[in-house]
């Protein structure tokens, strides 16, 4: 009897003990981000709220070397090996100073050009209360928190420029470029044009590559491989030389897009121009240019002082009449003074 009695005693004691070491699921634990979308050279932060206070800690958070840099962690010591920090907490003061969060930056790094689409996950193990007289059960399927990391994109400017008049059934050169000081990156992109024209005309945007013998006609068939070709990045540019044909004199329209094959020719950047097509030159640019000539000189003469009276020339018809008037009163008195006599 004794024996079964000293058999259940330690029975209950066994269960006594693994119930209380046995440890507690910590469901309130949750992590965010400051910002989902991050650019180059910026921080940062994720955060670790536990949802209850905890005297003891180990977090390991995972990131990607080639994207972020550690910088720092709040609510323990940090030991960063290169691809992941391992933070530890334990409260010294036995449970006056436990911690309801903490807290680790990341900066990304400066020289990033393309999106890059990464994660910051979590695991942890060693929790405790404040009074570590309860255990939380170790977190082994990572908390993951998704970010982008991308540089501050900038729209492409889509140009079409020429010099002088255009006149019909004449080939005009023209220069198209597209351009970003800052590009996104497609791997299959186009360019493609479309043309509003008078009743009955047409029009031809040739783009031409010497180097690889490509002539096409951007509007009928859009530029380079069907399937597009990759654009973007620092100080982005692309080129083409154009010669454009306009059947009829009138007013045209031309749209230029550049779309993305790859999202069902959505439009990237997009652009209008219009042109007025003429019957035949005009004399429009001589005439300004004698404009300015003759305004030019009008400026120079405007400088140059002018006399303020003109100088006295030529034969006086008054002068033979003075002197015949006086002949005649002199003939006058002689003969009034004779009479008297």
């Amino acid at each position: 009897m004794k024996k079964i009695a000293s058999l259940l005693l330690i029975l209950c004691m066994t269960l006594f003990f693994t119930v209380s070491s046995y440890a507690v699921s910590l469901d309130t634990i949750s992590a965010e981000i400051d910002k989902t979308t991050v650019r180059p050279g910026s921080e940062i932060k994720l955060t670790i709220n536990f949802g209850t206070e905890l005297g003891a800690y180990t977090f390991d958070i995972a990131y990607d070397d080639k994207i972020f840099d550690f910088v720092s962690v709040d609510g323990g010591t940090a030991n960063d090996t290169t691809d992941k920090v391992r933070v530890v907490f334990n409260d010294a003061t036995g449970g006056s100073n436990p911690r309801k969060n903490m807290s680790i930056v990341f900066k990304a790094k400066d020289d990033i050009t393309t999106s890059n689409p990464t994660e910051l996950t979590v695991v942890g193990e060693g929790m405790t209360n404040k009074d570590a007289s309860i255990s939380y059960d170790n977190i082994t399927t990572p908390i993951v928190k998704n970010i982008i990391v991308e540089p501050e994109y900038i729209d492409y400017d889509i140009k079409l420029v020429h010099t002088g008049e255009i006149v019909k059934l004449e080939e005009k050169d023209m220069t198209l470029s597209f351009s970003s000081s800052m590009g996104r990156y497609f791997e299959n992109a186009r360019l493609i044009a479309e043309a509003t024209t008078p009743e009955g005309a047409t029009v031809k945007l040739t783009g031409i590559n010497n180097e690889e013998n490509v002539n096409q006609d951007i509007i009928q068939s859009g530029w380079g491989d069907p399937q597009g070709y990759k654009i973007g990045g620092k100080d982005f540019s692309q080129v083409l030389n154009l010669k454009a044909l306009f059947s009829s004199e009138g007013e045209y329209t031309i749209t230029l897009k550049l779309i993305d094959r790859d999202s069902s020719d959505s439009i990237i950047s997009e652009k209008q121009y219009k042109f007025n097509v003429l019957e035949e030159a005009t004399t429009e640019q001589n005439e300004n240019t004698q404009t300015e000539t003759t305004e030019n000189i009008t400026t120079t003469n405007t400088q140059t002082q002018l006399p303020t009276t003109l100088p006295k020339t030529g034969f006086n018809i008054y002068v033979p009449m003075i002197i015949v008037l006086m002949f005649i009163l002199g003939v006058v008195a002689y003969y009034n003074i004779e009479n008297k006599k």
